[in-house]
């Protein structure tokens, strides 16, 4: 492989963000939708395989190899979406949304559904999340990263909708509840003549 710096057009001294500018910059132009039917459509596939993989041997570098296991981190990994990935690590999640929504449908990977259950699991949407993330595993099923995000997706949409699930007291009623309820209380028994109802 070339310098992949000089694949990206920077210098070694480029700060991050320098780096992550130029990747975008060149992923606009030779992305490969934007050469659909077109017969440069196999050169601009290279050349954008070129360009993900300098971008991600830059970053390993910087950064260190990193673990392909489902934590929310996720550098080092070899990835046709390192932008995405980037984006998800520095909580920039609509940018990421925004480059995933960009994606044609019959282009969208295993890895797309990967990081787009990703970016909705970051946000506390667990069955959007669930739902993609199952997409991933069905396309690559022996992938321990879709397999064990589908999982925490399982979890806690499950989670989300127990209705035994308590907030720390056994009734599963908050402090704010209680005191709603005791004031409701309190004007119904004004209404009806009896003792008023103290709140806490």
């Amino acid at each position: 492989m070339k310098d992949p710096y000089s694949i990206l057009g920077v210098n070694k001294n480029a700060t991050d963000e320098e780096i992550k500018d130029a990747y975008r910059e060149l992923a606009r132009k030779y992305h490969p939708d934007n050469y659909a039917d077109n017969p440069l459509s196999d050169l601009a596939d290279e050349k954008m395989k070129e360009i993900n993989e300098a971008y991600d041997e830059i970053m390993n570098r910087r950064r260190g190899k990193g673990s392909n296991t489902y934590n929310g981190s996720y550098q080092g990994t070899n990835t046709a979406f390192p932008e995405v990935r980037s984006l998800i690590n520095q909580g920039r999640l609509e940018q990421a949304q925004e480059v995933l929504d960009g994606v044609q449908p019959h282009n969208r990977t295993a890895e797309w559904y990967f990081l787009n259950g990703t970016v909705l699991y970051r946000r506390g949407w667990f069955d959007q999340a669930y739902t993609s993330f199952a997409t991933a595993s069905r396309m690559e099923p022996t992938n321990p990263e879709y397999r064990n995000a589908l999982n925490n997706a399982q979890r806690q949409a499950g989670a989300q909708y127990n209705p035994y699930r308590s907030y720390g007291n056994p009734a599963g009623m908050s402090g704010c509840d209680c005191c709603t309820n005791l004031l409701c209380a309190d004007c119904l028994c004004e209404c009806m003549g009896g003792d008023l109802i103290p709140c806490c």
